[in-house]
């Protein structure tokens, strides 16, 4: 039997897809289970993209990256089968998250997500992973294709 693949993910992990860091082989076999037989469900809260555009933002601001390299990315981001739930569904949950573990609201919205859906959140987030028990880190991440 096929095991179904399910997570959510931070942008911490879907920028490595884009921008060449440490595990992003790792998201890159991640991403590539979104086009199996049986399509693996990545999830995010709607927050996940504009996220994504803030840190393609300060690539291009400190590393010289070219703009149109981030719209091509975005473009790209924006194409993929991402399960993407709206944050107002999410975010006084959210709150009361971040308030008891002194962590961002944006953070606990993927926190908060991952625990109503009983699936891990997958991320490179070293605050995240300290804070959520449900958290995995994107190094530990072991699929097989």
């Amino acid at each position: 039997m096929i095991k179904s693949i399910r997570f959510v993910i931070d942008a911490s992990v879907g920028i490595k897809l884009f921008v060449t860091e440490e595990f992003s082989d790792k998201v890159q076999s991640l991403f590539a289970h979104l086009v199996d037989e049986i399509p693996a469900e990545l999830h995010v809260p709607d927050l996940f993209y504009i996220e994504c555009a803030n840190i393609l933002l300060k690539y291009a601001r400190r590393f010289k990256r070219p703009i149109e390299d981030s719209l091509a990315d975005l473009a790209s981001l924006n194409g993929l089968a991402l399960q993407s739930t709206p944050t107002a569904e999410l975010m006084e949950e959210a709150l009361t998250l971040a308030n008891e573990n002194k962590l961002t609201a944006y953070d606990a919205c993927y926190a908060v997500l991952a625990r109503r859906l009983a699936i891990p959140l997958i991320t490179a987030d070293d605050v995240l992973l300290k804070t959520i028990e449900w958290a995995m880190w994107i190094g530990d991440l072991d699929l097989e294709k």
